[in-house]
């Protein structure tokens, strides 16, 4: 079958059915408002309930000032791939069905999104190297899926050059948003506070007094919630699962958790748990009553991963979150690993029975949304946190909390990650990895951990109680900054610039502030055009480096403007009136430090 439609690209539809199949398909082009932007709508019917064969959208884009692409999931590489490269792949736990191609100054060449973020959606832009243009495809329909009489979805496609291609990311972002099945869930106040973690500072060596005592510790810092996470549950820290799946506090550790969370409480913080969604360890005693209700097993883990087509598995675990939130009084939930929720490339029929659905998209799916339904019943405040790469627009819907995934003590990779989630989430409380160092690591140097996470809700996770003086004195400063420009660090324009480059300069704007952050030596910051300048620009300055470079390139600053330097401590340093000449200056910011320009 072969189905064609022309707009911006000539599309083609195709599959491999049979004469056979009962599919008939429609392919239309709808041309937007605004030049540069289309919608490609997919339409299939059949009179009866079918599995439909796997099918193929495709066009080309000759290849013309394109320096880089843009995908959820590409972290460090950032670079043009062949046409046989293996495709991307998203579903609703897993990444998300967009594709941005930018050019070497940032802006747009072309942006794609397909509606369908619920089932396993293939898709990539490689380079051919006989013709020099990009092959682009999407794939729908090459696993397992429910049958179905009618399937509707829309490409949506935008070659707009003249906009940043953060820009196009953030339209598609808000484009998903408007469809029904993907409303994002309300977002607390509570989810865009920092919080502490008790991952790396503790692992699974817990007990309620250290826990308080580092809350205590926190919250005069400004932390607002603490996740206590994996080692409640079992006595065993081998960082293992063989004993997840029931879910009963292990009081070797945590005598009464509900005494212990209302301690947190007291000390003016919130609470959130860890559980392993998917995970039925082999010691536990919900085992022998789900080991034939498995999609698969890890033995490397020592747990099976539950098969949420059995209404009885999804019972079982909501009943779990529900009755956790009654006992204990807790304010949110850290739910790990739903992406290990895939369809089996082979079923065993022999456990079969009992099961609603084919498709494992579509189970999660009902679990996930019977989760936050029933909890936010319950509390409709609740914090629901997801990791990194289960961040899909559909999570959006079952969850408010989306943190990056684990990058322990790496900087640079937590401000990559927590900048690729800010460009999809919208409203969604996007968050760093738990940040940690070493006691032993010069404080500028402990800074950058803060500096390059700015963007996103700081997490904490080092013993705040044993920290050095001068540590404890830079946390204190950088939280406090990151509260008291906190609106403009999350909801003004961002602008991350340079991805191919992992992202060295990363601007964000509102009405009274402008903020840069430079992660990379000599890097040159332009100063906005607006004269006077906003009431407060801010440069930090997040290399070992002392100094960072502006440049004026149209009106001269106003003779009225002071630079406040700042080191890594808040400790002022230096102040003097800002040269009103144009062009390039340099100034003279400590390395973890701030410059904070002041127009009057």
């Amino acid at each position: 079958m072969l189905v064609e439609a022309a707009g911006l690209f000539q599309y083609s539809l195709e599959n491999n059915a049979t004469t056979e199949d009962p599919f008939r398909v429609e392919l239309t082009v709808e041309p937007s408002n605004e030049p540069g932007i289309e919608l490609v709508h997919i339409r299939i019917h059949s009179d009866i309930a079918s599995v439909p064969a796997p099918i193929h959208l495709k066009w080309r884009l000759p290849i013309v000032d394109v320096q880089g692409q843009w995908h959820p999931t590409a972290i460090y590489n950032k670079g043009l791939r062949a046409d046989w490269s293996q495709p991307f792949e998203s579903k609703s736990t897993y990444s998300a069905p967009v594709f941005c191609l930018f050019g070497g100054d940032g802006g747009n060449r072309l942006t794609f999104a397909f509606s369908d973020v619920l089932n396993v959606i293939k898709y990539d832009a490689g380079i051919n190297e006989e013709t020099a243009c990009f092959h682009c495809h999407i794939t729908m329909f090459d696993t397992p899926t429910t049958p179905i009489c009618n399937y509707e979805a829309t490409l949506r496609i935008d070659t707009r050059s003249h906009i940043p291609y953060y820009e196009a990311l953030q339209q598609v972002s808000d484009w998903w948003s408007t469809f029904a099945e993907n409303k994002p869930a309300p977002i607390p106040d509570a989810a865009t506070q920092p919080m502490y973690s008790t991952w790396y500072s503790f692992h699974q060596n817990l007990s309620p007094e250290a826990i308080e005592e580092e809350c205590a510790a926190a919250r005069k810092l400004g932390c607002e919630t603490v996740i206590v996470d994996d080692g409640w549950q079992t006595a065993d820290n081998a960082r293992g699962y063989a004993y997840c799946g029931d879910w009963q506090v292990c009081t070797e550790k945590i005598p009464d958790m509900r005494a212990h969370v209302a301690n947190v409480h007291k000390l003016g913080m919130k609470y959130i748990l860890w559980y392993s969604v998917p995970f039925i360890g082999k010691k536990s005693e919900a085992w022998g009553r789900y080991q034939n209700k498995l999609l698969y097993t890890i033995d490397s883990l020592e747990a099976g991963v539950l098969d949420p087509r059995y209404p009885e598995v999804r019972r079982y675990l909501i009943e779990v979150y529900e009755n956790a939130l009654l006992d204990w009084d807790l304010d949110g939930f850290k739910l790990d690993f739903v992406d290990v929720f895939g369809q089996p490339e082979k079923e065993n029929p022999g456990n079969a029975d009992g099961r609603d659905d084919i498709s494992v998209a579509q189970a999660v799916d009902l679990l996930l949304s019977e989760v936050i339904k029933r909890l936010s019943v319950i509390k409709p405040d609740i914090m629901l946190e997801f990791r990194q790469n289960y961040i899909s627009p559909l999570m959006r819907k079952y969850g408010n909390l989306f943190r990056a995934a684990d990058c322990p003590n790496d900087a640079i990779q937590n401000r990559m990650r927590t900048l690729d989630i800010r460009l999809l989430c919208g409203n969604t409380a996007a968050h760093a990895d738990m940040i940690m160092w070493h006691a032993d690591e010069p404080v500028e140097s402990a800074a950058l951990q803060l500096i390059n996470v700015l963007f996103a809700v700081p997490q904490i996770s080092v013993r705040l109680t044993t920290l050095p003086e001068q540590h404890a004195e830079m946390v204190a400063f950088w939280l406090a900054f990151w509260k008291e420009h906190r609106s403009t660090l999350l909801e003004g324009k961002l602008a991350p610039n340079h991805p191919e480059l992992l992202y060295p300069l990363v601007t964000a704007n509102d009405s009274n502030t402008y903020i840069a952050a430079v992660y990379q030596e000599n890097l040159i910051i332009k100063l906005p055009d607006s004269q006077p300048l906003p009431p407060q620009t801010i440069l930090i300055n997040g290399t070992r480096s002392d100094r960072l470079i502006i440049e004026r390139t149209h009106q001269p600053i106003a003779a009225a403007a002071t630079v406040t330097i700042k080191n890594c401590l808040g400790q002022t340093v230096n102040e003097y009136a800002l040269s009103s000449t144009q062009g390039i200056q340099a100034i003279p910011v400590p390395a973890g430090g701030l410059a904070i320009i002041s127009a009057s």
